[in-house]
């Protein structure tokens, strides 16, 4: 997986630069942030981008972090220098992050980070991490996830990567990107629709739904080297792809029997089996965690609802119950709660279910959001809204804290999609 990781890295690097990156603009962060120091890395103005600056931009935006201002140190900290912590609780920092880029034989580098707990004035740990010119940012990115973990107990985000659509005059665009909005390379163009985009649990693969043949069509692309295959293309609509948790399965919905209904397949179409067998619209399946539910909306009660069977079938459970209209369910990675789109005073705002109790929070403030996706570890959700009549990407923790706006130079972008962790 990792050279599956670098090799997709390296083909960003080298690809042509697309027009419009995201840039981020953090909107809300939470109450209580840990003061943290990160100092500048030794060696690291030999290379292009700054480590040390890629870790406290991801850091920073988490929401959990509040960056101290470092000086220029002579000599550089590194990995192996004595730390006065006193003097780093005299600057108010709780955490300090070291290290350094070190050049190898060959031309290769080696970037080595050091956390320390400067309150309990103890080494949280440390780590040598291999990278080449062209992976410094993503190496960033790795360190950074690295530090994350080690103050939080919780796996960093900030290397896993995000899709979404951007729609730019009459052509619609499925790009890629780091999850700082950095890297943005275009996988598909197209001049009708792309809609849906769903990760395979092991980041290789995007299924979605295009309309180039004037029809919805669901695709399953590979991010490697590009090809793709027809997932679902049968009479009438094919749409919603969802990836089963072990990958070997597609959730989909077709109107091939006459309405909207739930069938599973594999990835390459074979095995279609149809699941409800309603007189309603049954649409947007999406697998729990452990495989054991697929989550829908229907309107087999009068209202749009989100409803759960089993994976293999049976009777639907009803699952929202307050509002006339909840859309879109999408389970965290713990299966411990649920978002999904309410309608709330007129409003359509990104909702939390918790399973075990249903109790349930509201977490935006927008008026027209849709297409929530979780943060591989739970921590935010990533949704589309409108913002002055356009399309931008937000963030927001599954608190509600902690919010962010991603936003490009031009263009709609809709339909975002937080990919997997990718070891």
């Amino acid at each position: 997986m990792q050279s599956f990781r670098l090799w997709f890295v390296c083909a960003l690097l080298f690809a042509p630069a697309a027009r419009a990156q995201l840039s981020i603009e953090i909107t809300g962060a939470g109450a209580q942030r840990t003061p943290i120091a990160v100092a500048p890395f030794a060696g690291e103005n030999t290379l292009a981008p700054s480590l040390s600056a890629i870790i406290r931009s991801d850091l920073e935006r988490s929401g959990l972090f509040r960056i101290l201002e470092v000086p220029l140190l002579q000599p550089a900290l590194t990995e192996a220098s004595a730390l006065n912590y006193a003097e780093w609780r005299a600057r108010l920092a709780d955490a300090l992050v070291v290290g350094s880029l070190v050049a190898l034989p060959g031309g290769r580098f080696e970037t080595r980070v050091r956390v320390d707990d400067t309150v309990k004035q103890a080494r949280l740990g440390a780590v040598a991490l291999p990278t080449t010119r062209e992976a410094l940012r993503a190496v960033g990115h790795r360190a950074a996830d690295y530090v994350y973990e080690k103050l939080t107990g919780e796996k960093g985000v900030f290397s896993t990567l995000i899709a979404y659509v951007v729609k730019r005059g009459n052509a619609y665009e499925l790009q890629i990107a780091d999850a700082d909005g950095m890297g943005d390379q275009t996988i598909l163009k197209s001049y009708e629709p792309i809609i849906s985009p769903a990760w395979s649990p092991d980041g290789r693969r995007i299924a979605y739904v295009s309309f180039e043949n004037k029809k919805p069509v669901v695709y399953v692309h590979s991010i490697q080297d590009a090809k793709r295959t027809v997932a679902a293309n049968f009479r009438g609509s094919n749409s919603a792809p969802a990836w089963s948790p072990d990958g070997s399965r597609l959730a989909v919905t077709l109107s091939r029997e006459g309405g909207s209904q739930i069938f599973v397949m594999a990835p390459n179409g074979s095995g279609l089996r149809r699941l409800t067998t309603s007189q309603a619209i049954d649409t947007e399946p999406r697998y729990s965690p452990d495989g054991r539910w697929i989550y829908f909306t229907s309107d087999r009660g009068g209202t749009p609802q989100i409803y759960r069977m089993s994976a293999t079938g049976g009777e639907p459970q009803r699952i929202t119950f307050e509002g006339s209209y909840n859309v879109t369910p999408r389970p965290s990675p713990d299966g411990k709660t649920l978002a999904y789109i309410a309608r709330n005073g007129g409003k359509f705002q990104v909702a939390i279910l918790d399973l075990a109790n249903r109790q349930v929070q509201v977490i935006t403030d927008s008026d027209r959001d849709e297409s929530p996706s979780f943060a591989p570890n739970g921590r935010m959700i990533l949704l589309a809204t409108v913002v002055n009549g356009r399309g931008v990407l937000s963030a927001v923790s599954s608190d509600g804290r902690v919010k962010q706006r991603l936003t490009t130079t031009s263009g709609d972008v809709r339909e975002p999609a937080w990919g997997p962790f990718i070891d």
